[in-house]
């Protein structure tokens, strides 16, 4: 009797029929609270780093950060992708077909991202060159990479078991998947870089520590809490094979704009760098770097509104409920207006303590960064909305719409402006390459959304 109420708590969110405002919310503020300490943990990485070995080293780590967003953005590909096919599945009654595609996201993901660690090992020193280091900063640079790598993996299994123990039901414990390995991520980097004086790899060592564990609790769900999906076994026959790659090309399509999304702050990180360093130099890389540092807030924040929107979406468009799919996206775009004012005006009165949790205030780096994080900060409300109408693509499988904005923010008006805008003005231009990239994304969105929102 106790497992069949335990079961019947665990099941009571229900996607077609709940109220959509609280139904938001019961998903959003414990999935709001997860990613706010996911980006909390990497602030603490750039804090530590930044205090206790120096802007060298923080901008090393800023150089070998896009291979973290290559990273999430594999794990962002199949979790949202397994996440919009699961969820239909579930909503016409398909438990099986679920969780066959849940077995194959988590293989060919992982599988995957083995293959791209093991490479990059190898060839990790024209691989950093590629990424824009410097000959003075390439053996941090190196420090850093070799222990981060084996996290890799981990983060994979554990971005993709996040989305898929939410779709459960269990919102509360994919956030701990956040919560506690984040935790357990600041007290190893203080101890690896202040009392263990391990210097930038005792960063590293510590971030791979914690995604092992956050990667131990997916395991510990998947094999003995879940209740609605499941892990089962694949069969290894040609047919079977063939039925895994269409799966995961149906999920590919799905999640491949979220994969896009990582790869613009990839590309935003590679293409800063390269005109910070050539601008300003390491200096300008480190003041640089506290933006990137900060920028995991911004993401992580309105991130969280629309992947709480998500399951929600999906579920009623594989039902065939367009009101409850029109309420959903209006509570997400609400609070995603919300969530971006208040982080504009956040990172633009904190400044100051902001900018000292990272960098000594006698360094070049500090005046740099002080004045550049104002203007970064109005990237916000853009990205937040962005974001929010992308997820809603995604959840509705407009694959070709999502696709098309996630380039035109990462790549197509990105670069130019990067190029461009430190022309214009200089060097306050640098700063708002980003929002400006943003605002025209968003503008493109609203002028070409006619009866797709």
């Amino acid at each position: 009797m106790a497992k069949k109420i335990k079961d019947k708590e665990r099941d009571s969110i229900d996607f077609g029929k709940s109220k959509i405002g609280p139904l938001f919310n019961r998903i959003f503020y414990p999935t709001l609270l997860s990613m706010v300490f996911a980006s909390l943990f990497t602030v603490a990485d750039g804090i530590f780093v930044g205090q206790g070995v120096g802007s060298n080293a923080l901008a090393a780590i800023n150089i070998v950060s896009p291979l973290f967003l290559i990273t999430t953005g594999i794990a962002l590909m199949f979790g949202v992708g397994v996440s919009v096919v699961a969820s239909i599945h579930l909503s016409q009654d398909n438990q099986k077909a679920a969780n066959i595609n849940i077995t194959q996201a988590f293989n060919v993901a992982t599988l995957l991202m083995g293959i791209i660690v093991v490479a990059v090992y190898i060839f990790r020193v024209p691989f950093l060159q590629l990424l824009g280091s410097s000959d003075a900063l390439l053996p941090l640079c190196q420090d850093y990479l070799l222990t981060i790598l084996p996290g890799c993996v981990f983060i994979v299994i554990q971005m993709i078991g996040t989305f898929i123990i939410r779709l459960d039901g269990s919102p509360k414990f994919a956030a701990s998947l956040e919560i506690f390995p984040g935790l357990l991520n600041i007290i190893l980097d203080w101890l690896f870089v202040f009392p263990m004086q391990m210097g930038v790899a005792g960063s590293g060592i510590a971030s791979s520590i914690s995604c092992a564990v956050a990667a131990g609790l997916v395991a510990v769900y998947m094999f003995f809490r879940a209740q609605n999906v499941r892990l089962c076994r694949l069969k290894l026959s040609l047919t079977s094979l063939y039925l895994t790659a269409r799966n995961v090309g149906y999920m590919v399509r799905s999640g491949f704009s979220s994969m896009l999304g990582e790869l613009a702050m990839s590309m935003m990180l590679l293409t800063g760098n390269y005109i910070f360093i050539r601008e300003l130099g390491e200096d300008g890389v480190a003041a640089f770097s506290v933006a990137c540092y900060l920028y995991p807030i911004v993401f992580m924040i309105n991130n969280s509104v629309a992947q709480s929107a998500q399951p929600i979406i999906s579920f009623n468009y594989g039902a065939g409920n367009r009101y409850r799919v029109k309420s959903a996206l209006k509570v997400s775009l609400r609070t995603a207006t919300i969530c971006g004012v208040l982080i504009t005006a956040f990172l633009t009165l904190g400044t100051k303590p902001l900018v000292g949790l990272f960098l000594q205030a006698d360094t070049k780096a500090y005046e740099i960064a002080i004045g550049g994080l104002p203007l970064f900060a109005y990237s916000a409300i853009f990205f937040a909305l962005n974001v929010a109408i992308i997820g809603y693509y995604q959840a509705t499988e407009q694959n070709g719409r999502a696709t098309l904005c996630m380039l035109l923010r990462g790549l197509i008006f990105l670069v130019p402006a990067f190029l461009l805008m430190p022309q214009l003005m200089f060097p306050q231009g640098m700063w708002l390459a980003i929002p400006v990239s943003e605002c025209m994304t968003l503008g493109v969105i609203l002028l070409t959304s006619k009866g797709s929102i």
